[in-house]
């Protein structure tokens, strides 16, 4: 280890970490129907699993910048190591199923502390003109996590008992805190920050609120539901109350003065038609391998691997790309690439050849390779290097409820669509399942190029804000 540099080492320690917290996400996905079978639970009661980890750690997410500034980045890094363990321990141990969804808000609140502040991390230890190869090596582990997790939930669930699907972090995490203990240096801390109590209030319960109902509302009759409108509209509220609260303050829990910078309001906004772009493919494609072309599982899990391999190579070529050239020459690009990637699945038919189909989404992994991990570091490149911390935070957190936003949109729009089709048309289960999907396609294809007039806005780190 001696020969790598240093600074290479933070980003080998973070990767390990965040890999297995993404990882282990993903590896519940495919066996919530044996929570069902082993807890007597329905689908609501273990759709829980996946939705208190992503309130609980949206929830989190505020926090990240001031824990990072007054106790320093590596603490709070480790802390959300050492927290993500607990809960992986405490889920083995589950006896009954809320047991289980106690430990995944562990896990959730672990991620809220350990996602930010990788990245503000690598920031720390990377000049400017290298932060966009080092991010897109980061990056890999965000996309290919994803992709190969519910194939090894599969496999573990049909060959182990489910506690594995826990058991199964821990020598990662504990490589990650061999790694980040040894290797991760030390931040500037300030023990003389106060805490927001107010903001801290009225933002996680704000973001608490809106991604609960998101997490509810993947059903257009849960969607519908007097107490989630006015839940919803309620989270609306506090999040509004907070911004004019914390514009007020003089030491806020989030600096929310970030967002006067351009290019960083630019990349939020990318960032978030991206992570559209990715949650489209990964919700819609399932239903339109099963449900359409009537395949498997595993042709199903298949699709997602060589796309998120190329994603993780091109998030390394965007990255060098950025470092040389700005912005306005790999970001656009991916967008565009993203954009016809998703517009040529909107044409696919029943007739497609299953080779084309991952053809095309190999393509739509490789613009989003461009686009997503070179627009964070863009953005993040233009704010002081004080608030980097602050910046990653509201990063993941818009970000986060962007996703949930999407998914939500294609989930009530299929479910919609089809039963439209179905009736008005009097077609087939299959080709309505088709038609829907492609609409859905086309639609997140029309956000991406909408996004593009942004990127083109946006400034190198060695360019002046106008």
């Amino acid at each position: 280890m001696s020969k790598i540099s240093s600074k290479w080492l933070v980003v080998f320690a973070v990767l390990f970490g965040t890999f297995t917290v993404i990882l282990n996400n993903s590896m519940l996905n495919p066996v919530l129907p044996e929570f069902m079978y082993i807890f007597d639970s329905d689908a609501v009661g273990v759709s829980w699993i996946l939705t208190i980890f992503m309130i609980a750690m949206g929830m989190t997410m505020p926090l990240t910048g001031f824990l990072g500034d007054r106790f320093g980045k590596k603490k709070v890094y480790l802390i959300g190591l050492v927290l993500f363990m607990t809960g992986s321990i405490l889920g083995a141990l589950s006896q009954t199923l809320w047991m289980v969804i106690t430990a995944r808000a562990v896990q959730g609140m672990a991620g809220g502390l350990m996602m930010p502040n990788a990245m503000a991390l690598i920031f720390n230890a990377f000049p400017k003109n290298e932060r966009g190869f080092a991010i897109g090596v980061y990056g890999v582990s965000v996309m290919v996590a994803p992709a190969i997790g519910p194939t090894i939930g599969g496999v573990i669930a049909e060959n182990f008992a489910w506690e594995f699907l826990f058991l199964f972090n821990i020598p990662f995490a504990l490589l990650s805190l061999f790694f980040s203990t040894k290797y991760l240096k030390p931040t500037e801390s300030n023990p003389a920050l106060r805490f927001d109590w107010k903001g801290f209030a009225l933002i996680t319960a704000g973001v608490g609120s809106v991604l609960y109902v998101l997490g509810q509302g993947r059903e257009f009759e849960a969607l519908l539901n007097v107490s989630n409108i006015g839940l919803f509209i309620l989270g609306a509220i506090l999040i509004f109350v907070f911004i004019k609260y914390e514009l007020k303050r003089d030491e806020p829990l989030l600096d929310l003065s970030v967002f006067k910078i351009k290019t960083y309001r630019y990349s939020i906004i990318v960032t978030s038609a991206a992570s559209i772009g990715l949650f489209s493919g990964l919700f819609l494609l399932p239903y339109m391998i099963q449900e359409a072309f009537e395949m498997g599982l595993v042709r199903t899990g298949l699709i997602f691997l060589p796309s998120a391999l190329m994603s993780g190579v091109f998030m390394s070529i965007g990255g060098r790309l950025l470092d040389k050239k700005g912005p306005r020459v790999v970001i656009p690009t991916g967008l565009m690439i993203l954009a016809s990637a998703s517009l040529a699945l909107g044409f696919v038919e029943l007739s497609t050849s299953y080779w084309v189909l991952m053809a095309i989404y190999i393509v739509h992994g490789s613009g989003l390779g461009f686009a997503n991990m070179p627009a964070t570091t863009a953005g993040m490149n233009k704010i002081p290097e004080n608030l980097v911390a602050q910046g990653s935070a509201m990063n993941n957190l818009i970000r986060q409820i962007s996703s949930s936003f999407g998914i939500v949109f294609f989930s009530v729009y299929y479910e919609i669509r089809r039963g439209q089709l179905q009736l008005l048309e009097e077609i087939s289960t299959q080709e309505a399942t088709m038609q829907a999907i492609n609409e859905a396609f086309i639609v997140a294809a029309v956000i991406l190029v909408l996004a593009v007039p942004f990127a083109f806005k946006m400034k190198g780190f060695d360019e002046k804000e106008e």
